[in-house]
C-alpha cells in the first residue's frame, strides 16, 4: 500500500496561522486526510480563509478541513467574531427557530472559510449542568428527547448549508465523573441502561449524520476484562455502533488521541493501531503534530483488509464535501452581526453582553 495513502487516515492539528516552507513539505509529504483548526490557527478572518486555502492547495485528495464550532466557549471563531450562544442556552430557551437560525448561520459561516465538516453537534445527555466532565453548556438536553429534538434540529440546519455533521461524543461523556482531556472516565452503567438513554440520541439521528466520533471512557459493560477507553473498543466501536446500530458504512473518528484518558492510559503504537482495529476510520492527533510521520508508520502495522475498509469510508465521505463559497469580507461582517443578533435574541441584550471569559476554570476543550 502506498505510504501516502496512509495518511488519509489521520485528522490532525496545525501549528500555527500560517505555514512556513517546512511545514508545507512536511503536510505535502505526510497527506493527511484531514485537518482540525484551533485558537491557535485563527488571527484573523482574511488569514482564516488563506491557511484553510493553503492547506487545500497542498492536498492531492480533498482534505476534511474541520473545527468545533459549536456555540459558546467552544466556538473557536469567536476569536475574531461573535459568539454564538451555546446548547445549553438555546435549550433553555427552547426556541426551535432560534436553534435553526443557530444551524443555518453556523454552516454559513464555515462554508465562507472554507471548513467542509464541524465536529458538532454533541448529543450527550447533561446529566448535571455543573459537571467537571467537560460537557458544560455543550449540551441540548436534559433528557434523551430534548437531545434527539434540539440537536436534531440544529443538525440539519446546518447539514442544509453544506456543511457535514459529526455526533459526539459515542456511546456517552454524559456519565464522567472526570474530564477525559485530563483522565480517562469510568462510566458503569450496564448496556441496557446506555441503550435506553445515553444512546439514544445517536441511535436516533444516525441516518442524519455524517460521521461520529467516538469518546474516551471505559464501559466495563462492554470491555469488562480491562481498564480501557472506548475510543480503541472493537466491542464499542464496530460491534456496537457499526453492527448494532447500523452505522456500518459511516466515517468514524476517535476523539483527540492527545487528551490524557489516552496518553496516561496506552502506549502510542498500541493506540494509532488499535484505533483502526477497533473500527476508527480516522485517528486525531490535535497537538503532538510533529508524532503524525510516526503515527503513520505505526499504521503500516494494521492488517492490511482494515486499512482498506477505512480508506474506502473516508473516500465515500469526502465525496460530500461541497467546495468553499467566494471569500468576501463583507459577508463575513454580515454574518458576524446576524450571530450577535442570534446571542441577543437567545440570551437578551444585557446577559448577550457577558462573553464567556477565559478564566482557565473550564475544561481544555474551551480553551484550546
Amino acid at each position: 500500500m502506498d505510504d501516502r495513502h496512509l495518511g488519509q487516515l489521520l485528522l490532525m492539528g496545525v501549528p500555527g496561522p500560517e505555514l512556513d516552507v517546512a511545514t508545507a513539505a512536511r503536510l505535502r509529504a505526510l497527506q493527511p486526510g484531514g485537518y482540525i483548526l484551533f485558537g491557535r490557527n485563527i488571527k484573523s478572518a482574511g488569514q482564516v480563509r488563506k491557511l484553510i486555502d493553503d492547506l487545500r492547495d497542498l492536498s492531492d485528495i480533498e482534505p476534511i478541513i474541520t473545527i468545533d464550532q459549536e456555540g459558546g466557549r467552544v466556538s473557536r471563531l469567536r476569536l475574531i467574531g461573535s459568539e454564538p450562544p451555546n446548547a445549553q442556552q438555546l435549550r433553555q430557551k427552547g426556541d426551535r427557530g432560534l436553534i435553526r437560525r443557530h444551524g443555518e448561520l453556523t454552516g454559513k459561516l464555515l462554508r465562507l472559510f472554507g471548513f467542509n465538516l464541524n465536529l458538532c453537534p454533541v448529543l450527550d445527555i447533561s446529566n448535571d449542568d455543573a459537571a467537571d466532565n467537560s460537557l458544560k453548556g455543550r449540551c441540548y438536553g436534559t433528557t434523551a428527547g430534548q437531545v434527539i429534538d434540539f440537536a436534531g434540529v440544529f443538525n440539519k440546519a446546518m447539514r442544509k448549508e453544506g456543511i457535514l455533521s459529526c455526533g459526539k461524543h459515542f456511546p456517552t461523556y454524559g456519565s464522567a465523573d472526570v474530564d477525559p482531556h485530563e483522565l480517562l472516565p469510568v462510566i458503569d452503567r450496564t448496556k441496557a441502561q446506555l441503550e435506553a438513554e445515553e444512546v439514544a440520541p445517536f441511535r436516533a439521528l444516525i441516518p442524519d449524520l455524517d460521521s461520529m466520533m467516538i469518546g474516551h471512557a471505559w464501559f466495563p459493560a462492554f470491555d469488562p476484562d480491562k481498564r480501557w477507553p472506548s475510543s480503541l473498543s472493537h466491542s464499542i466501536v464496530t460491534q456496537f455502533l457499526r453492527w448494532q446500530l447500523g452505522f456500518d458504512d459511516g466515517l468514524v473518528m476517535t476523539d483527540d488521541l492527545d487528551m490524557g484518558a489516552i496518553l496516561n492510559e496506552v502506549s502510542f503504537i498500541e493506540t494509532i493501531q488499535t484505533a483502526i482495529t477497533a473500527g476508527n476510520d480516522m485517528c486525531m492527533i490535535c497537538h503532538r503534530v510533529e508524532m503524525v510521520e510516526l503515527a503513520r508508520e505505526h499504521l503500516k502495522g494494521v492488517a492490511e483488509p482494515l486499512l482498506d475498509d477505512a480508506l474506502r469510508r473516508v473516500e465515500k465521505a469526502k465525496r460530500k464535501c461541497v467546495p468553499p463559497d467566494a471569500w468576501s469580507m463583507d459577508r463575513f461582517e454580515a454574518l458576524n452581526r446576524e450571530i450577535w443578533q442570534l446571542r441577543v435574541d437567545t440570551l437578551g441584550e444585557e446577559r448577550a453582553a457577558l462573553l464567556s471569559v477565559e478564566d482557565g476554570k473550564r475544561s481544555p476543550v474551551e480553551l484550546y
